[in-house]
C-alpha cells in the first residue's frame, strides 16, 4: 500500500522549486521589471551576515560565531527566500550547529504574515538519523511558525511582531513537568515589540520580547526572554564602498544571560 505525500510535503516542494528558481537569477541586487513597466517589480537578492555569536530571542545557537547566508525573491509583497546560520567552531559532542529556515511571507501595508519552516540538521552527522524530508510529527526536526508584523509609518516606526509554532518540533511538557519532551504540540508563542530610529547616521533599535506560557524554545514559565538593543552603521570602506556592521547588547532575565553580539552584512 503507498502511503500519501503529506500536505506540508507538496507546500514544501513548491517553496523549493520557487527558491531555486530565485537562487539562479541572483548574481545581484538588480531589479528587474516586466515590459510595460510595471510598479511592483521582481527583485532577486543574497547576502550574508558573520556574527561573533548567533543569539535568537534571547537563546545562544551553537556557542560560536556563525556564517548566516540568505537568498530572497520578492514581487508585488510576495516574498519568498531562505535563511541559515552555520557554526564556525566545532563541538565535540554536537559538530558544527548548523540551522536552514525557507520562509514565505507577504506584507499589505503595514503588517507582514508568513510561514517560517525552522529546520536544525544533526551536526555530527547532518544526513544521519535526521532526514529532511521527514515531516511525521513525532520525529521531525522542522517546526513550523506562523507569524504576524506590524510596522508603522517613518514618523512613528513602531514594530510589533507576534509568532506561534504551530507544527512539528515543539512539544509540550512530559509526565516530570519538563518542556519540549511531550508528546502533544505546545503552540509557542513569542511576541516583541521595538522601535527602531536614526541617531546621526547611526541606526539605534531598543527591543522587548516575551512568552506567554512555559517553551522547550524559550524557557519554562511565561515572562521576558529577550531584551536589549541594538546600534548599526555603515563603516566606508572606499569612495564606493560602504561595510555595514552591527552590535547588539542582549539580555534574558528568565535565563539571567547577557551576551555582547558584534556582526557584519556582506
Amino acid at each position: 500500500m503507498k502511503k500519501r505525500v503529506p500536505a506540508l510535503k507538496i507546500v514544501l516542494v513548491l517553496l523549493f522549486v520557487s527558491i531555486t528558481i530565485s537562487s539562479c537569477f541572483s548574481q545581484s541586487d538588480d531589479v528587474h521589471q516586466n515590459e510595460k513597466g510595471s510598479s511592483n517589480p521582481v527583485r532577486f537578492s543574497l547576502g550574508a551576515d558573520l556574527v561573533s555569536r548567533y543569539i535568537w530571542r534571547g537563546k545562544d545557537y551553537g556557542n560560536s560565531p556563525a556564517i548566516q547566508p540568505n537568498v530572497s525573491f520578492s514581487v508585488a509583497g510576495l516574498k519568498i527566500g531562505a535563511w541559515g546560520s552555520y557554526g564556525v567552531l566545532y563541538r565535540e559532542n554536537s559538530g558544527n550547529y548548523a540551522e536552514f529556515d525557507p520562509y514565505i511571507s507577504y506584507t499589505w501595508k503595514w503588517f507582514t504574515v508568513g510561514i517560517t519552516d525552522y529546520f536544525f540538521p544533526n551536526g555530527l552527522m547532518p544526513n544521519g538519523n535526521n532526514p529532511y524530508f521527514n515531516y511525521d510529527s513525532k520525529q521531525t526536526r522542522h517546526a513550523f511558525e506562523a507569524c504576524l508584523t506590524f510596522t508603522g509609518p517613518e514618523k512613528f516606526p513602531l514594530q510589533v511582531f507576534a509568532g506561534t509554532m504551530f507544527y512539528g518540533a515543539d512539544k509540550g511538557k512530559d509526565s516530570t513537568g519538563v518542556y519540549g519532551l511531550g508528546t502533544k504540540n505546545n503552540f509557542s508563542t513569542y511576541f516583541e515589540v521595538s522601535y527602531p530610529f536614526t541617531v546621526k547616521g547611526i541606526g539605534v533599535k531598543p527591543f522587548v520580547g516575551s512568552i506567554p506560557f512555559g517553551s522547550g524554545w524559550y524557557g519554562p514559565f511565561g515572562g521576558v526572554v529577550n531584551a536589549g538593543l541594538t546600534v548599526s552603521k555603515s563603516v566606508r570602506i572606499s569612495k564606493e564602498y560602504e561595510l555595514p556592521v552591527f552590535a547588539s547588547v542582549i539580555t534574558n532575565p528568565q535565563a539571567e544571560s547577557v551576551f555582547l553580539v558584534f556582526g557584519v552584512s556582506l
